[in-house]
């Protein structure tokens, strides 16, 4: 069976792992992510609660699907799970700023009134 060299970078536990692997597959098919997922002995199915939740793997620091082509050479990423949820942090540093500016509009047009 044919094979297909790959760098492995896996964040999962804190500092990056960098490694050169390996990955066998039928001479028909093209090699996904899932399948070197699988052989790396990483995941064992798409299902698998490790690998299920979106975003925890790429290529070159792109979110790839499961079922996504794999090429020679490929880094394959596995990520550690996001602590804060990116739309939450967003939404609340908007709120934070909005703050912001109506105590400043707030604080101007006290100064105003008490003739400052």
């Amino acid at each position: 069976m044919p094979s297909l060299g790959l760098l492995l970078c896996d964040s999962r536990s804190g500092q990056p792992v960098l490694r050169e692997v390996q990955v066998t597959f039928p001479p028909d098919q093209p090699v996904t992510v899932g399948q070197a997922l699988i052989q790396l002995g990483i995941a064992s199915s798409p299902k698998d609660p490790e690998i299920a939740r979106k975003g925890c793997f790429g290529v070159f620091g792109k979110r790839k699907d499961w079922d996504s082509p794999i090429y020679e050479g490929d880094r394959l990423e596995l990520y550690s799970p996001l602590l804060i949820d990116p739309m939450a942090a967003r939404r609340k540093k908007a709120h934070q700023n909005q703050d912001a500016k109506l105590q400043a509009k707030a604080a101007d047009r006290k100064g105003r009134f008490l003739g400052k």
